[in-house]
């Protein structure tokens, strides 16, 4: 595997590791909707994870990584459209998204 994907492989799992740091335990919607720095941190996260797919596909458009277009979707909607980027959207991707996404990662990084 070339070196810059493993590295912007790396790049994910990071992003997704301190979402879930920034998250905490309970998971808590009302919780995270009420944090401003919390939602913040999880936006710039979900655009490292965005840039990251994107650069992947750039170097190798035949790598399989599920829902890469969707994910560079979100991160564009976010920079380019923030202002209709709701809370809850970004907490069902956090919730439903990156815990499969953190999966398939992981597996390509171990082949």
């Amino acid at each position: 595997m070339d070196i810059r994907i493993k590295t912007y492989l790396l790049d994910i799992l990071q992003s997704i590791e301190e979402i879930n740091q920034f998250i905490g335990e309970n998971r808590d919607f009302i919780v995270y909707k009420k944090d401003l720095k919390t939602k913040k941190a999880v936006e710039r996260n979900l655009e490292i994870i965005g840039e990251a797919v994107a650069r992947i596909l750039k170097l190798d458009p035949n790598l399989s990584l599920e829902n890469a277009k969707n994910i560079i979707g979100t991160r564009n909607r976010i920079i380019h459209s923030y202002d209709n980027i709701s809370d809850e959207v970004i907490w069902s991707i956090v919730r439903r998204e990156l815990p499969a996404l953190q999966i398939q990662i992981e597996h390509l990084l171990t082949r």
